[in-house]
């Protein structure tokens, strides 16, 4: 595996360097978007709205960092929440294999915070009826409204390994106001993920009924969060591998 994972390496510094390989990925990126590609799959019978490469993506990070708290700003239908909870789950299974034990849901202490300003009735619904939605606990409200804050961090107490995920509102203010409340939760080594930077390399008018755009996004935000926040820096090589991602620049791993 060590040699598997060498070659991955050289693959992703070879694809950096093809031009023609960027471009099309970024062709891609940029046609997909108005048709809502993005819309068309799901976790576990939940829609997700990412791409299969950010999916995959997390699920990598997830695993790798283990975390026993994840963190996520935005719900929608609840799918990125019910792929956060099934690889926390996969987690404990795997654990208590290893360990010989026996598998008790019941004690894990593994779970996902999502919060979101608007959770409506029947995604509600879905999410609490969900076979993972025991290790959910969501709050509504706005994720930088002080006093929701306020409860998820009180709800984040006692976790040691925490990974965050910002996928709300997407102007540069919000996004950056979220960096400034979330990001601090995270733990050194794991990651604060910032979702839909391409916003910034897409065209003007390619959002024309929504309060961002070039300029004015989270990935402004994030380049302007690490002027006076050095203990994060920019994973690239996460969104060189994936080639297609609505993330470039935005694996932030927290480093000191």
């Amino acid at each position: 595996m060590t040699e598997f994972k060498k070659e991955i390496s050289e693959r992703i510094t070879t694809m950096d360097a093809d031009r023609n390989l960027q471009d099309a990925a970024h062709n891609f990126l940029r046609a997909s978007t108005s048709p809502k590609y993005s819309y068309n799959f799901h976790w576990l019978d939940r829609p997700i709205i990412q791409y299969p490469q950010d999916i995959v993506a997390m699920q990598e990070l997830i695993w790798n960092v283990r975390p026993d708290l994840v963190i996520e700003t935005g719900i929608a239908h609840g799918g990125s929440l019910i792929l956060s909870a099934s690889i926390l789950a996969m987690m404990d299974m795997c654990d208590a294999i290893e360990a010989g034990a026996t598998l008790d849901p019941a004690t894990s202490k593994r779970k996902v915070i999502g919060v979101d300003i608007d959770i409506r009735a029947h995604n509600r619904e879905a999410i609490e009826k969900h076979p993972m939605a025991s290790r959910i606990e969501m709050f509504e409200g706005s994720s930088i409204d002080t006093e929701v804050f306020a409860k998820i961090q009180n709800a984040a107490e006692g976790y040691e390994r925490v990974l965050v995920c910002l996928d709300s509102n997407h102007t540069h203010d919000h996004v950056r106001a979220e960096l400034e409340l979330y990001a601090p939760l995270t733990s050194v080594g794991s990651y604060c993920v910032v979702f839909d930077t391409l916003i910034e390399d897409m065209p003007a008018d390619e959002y024309p009924n929504r309060s961002w755009g070039p300029g004015n996004n989270p990935k402004t935000a994030v380049w302007d969060y690490l002027k006076t926040h050095t203990e994060f820096e920019i994973d690239k090589s996460i969104a060189s591998k994936l080639l297609v991602t609505v993330a470039h620049d935005g694996f932030l791993k927290r480093v000191s």
